[in-house]
């Protein structure tokens, strides 16, 4: 009789996954709700998760840290990586004593430096020495809202992926938007007509650089770690560097500067100042979140010795160690790498020339490999670079 009146009874039912009591093995009842033990353990996992993907407060790395390190990768610039050692160093600081109330604003940083110069290969690795997610994005591919090409807020996405879909990871790490002065404005006058690809694209992207939250589309909500899934994401923290060569900038300074009175080389060194960028076209609301300018000098070749060479991942290493793994032993000379500097220089394209001449002097000599060729080596000199002939000959 008593079972007749349970099983008449209405079954209590999980308030969360609306199983009944019957299917569960328990229900714990609250004021009004029931969960079940199914719903128990599947919240303990998920805060389990959320506590292992939440960022942790960075070991802050003090400025001569920060050089340090910069100094075994980047070669030259001293005075760059320490303008940049003490702005990484007060960023991360700011945000592990959350100082945002206390009106510490963030200070976003521009590179200004000739082609080959180290702009980007300074930025990542800043990134890759603090350890937080880094992307890279062209300013030439970006378009204002509602035109065809790519929207600022795809770069918020990238960072998105690039944190392995973490987004509270995501919102402590670095962007680095390259040929930030291709979207300059051609004059210092508003054009009549709508800028797609300048003056709107700097608008759009003062809106992130100062801090906003972004809706973050559904598709990739799917894919966020963590059981607790963010609908948006909070650039308040994220690092911008802007980086660009600022072709004529020099000249624009040199019209600035005092007539007749100070000589060529002193007009070059002299401070960038804001009025400068203004007047090469950028918008003044973009240029005061970007308070930190650190000019990048042009590659000499000293220096393009030096990074083939003495750097910690120096190019020459980093051939070895690839001819290595095919049981070739390369060996450069001295002379060899000064000829390669030179050639890179009459390029013009500063450190970025390297890769492709060297790229050109390996590429038969790796062809040449073959299954179980045995021990090989392969010696690069001035000789066999001004012929162009490189072999792979038999170790004894």
């Amino acid at each position: 009789m008593n079972k007749s009146k349970v099983l008449n009874k209405e079954p209590i039912i999980c308030s969360f996954c609306r199983k009944d009591q019957f299917v569960v093995e328990k229900l714990i009842a609250g004021p009004g709700v029931f969960i079940c033990n199914e719903c128990v353990d599947l919240c303990e996992k998920m805060i389990k998760e959320h506590k292992k993907t939440e960022p942790k407060d960075h070991k802050i790395l003090f400025p001569g840290e920060i050089k340090e390190s910069l100094d075994e990768y980047v070669i030259g610039q001293e005075t760059p990586k320490k303008i940049l050692s003490v702005a990484i160093y007060n960023h991360y600081n700011r945000i592990n004593a959350n100082e945002k109330e206390d009106n510490i604003e963030k200070s976003n940083i521009l590179l200004i430096g000739p082609t080959g110069s180290g702009k980007t290969f300074l930025a990542k690795t800043l990134a890759k020495t603090i350890d937080v997610p880094f992307v890279i994005a062209d300013a030439t591919t970006f378009t204002e809202a509602g035109y065809v090409g790519e929207d600022v807020e795809s770069i918020l996405f990238n960072l998105i992926q690039a944190s392995d879909m973490n987004v509270n990871l995501a919102e402590r790490g670095i962007i680095y938007i390259d040929e930030i002065d291709k979207i300059a404005r051609t004059s210092e006058n508003k054009s009549i007509s709508r800028d797609v690809s300048g003056e709107g694209v700097q608008q759009a992207l003062l809106k992130l650089v100062e801090g906003t939250k972004i809706n973050i589309p559904q598709k990739l909500q799917e894919k966020m770690r963590g059981g607790i899934v963010k609908n948006q994401i909070d650039t308040s923290n994220i690092l911008f560097i802007c980086g660009g060569a600022f072709a004529d900038l020099d000249s624009l300074i040199e019209e600035k500067a005092s007539i007749g009175f100070q000589k060529k080389n002193e007009i070059l060194d002299k401070k960038i100042e804001n009025n400068h960028l203004i007047k090469f076209g950028l918008i003044p609301e973009l240029i005061g979140r970007f308070p930190i300018v650190a000019k990048l000098d042009k590659i000499d070749k000293d220096s393009l010795v030096s990074i083939m060479k003495d750097s910690k991942n120096s190019l020459i290493k980093q051939y070895k160690r690839l001819f290595k793994l095919s049981n070739v032993i390369l060996d450069v000379t001295d002379g060899a790498i000064e000829l390669i500097a030179e050639k890179a220089l009459e390029k013009g394209s500063g450190a970025r020339g390297l890769k492709s001449i060297l790229e050109s002097i390996f590429l038969d000599p790796m062809f040449d490999i073959k299954r179980d060729i045995g021990p090989m080596s392969l010696n690069i000199n001035e000789n066999n670079i001004e012929k162009k002939k490189f072999k792979l000959e038999k170790r004894n």
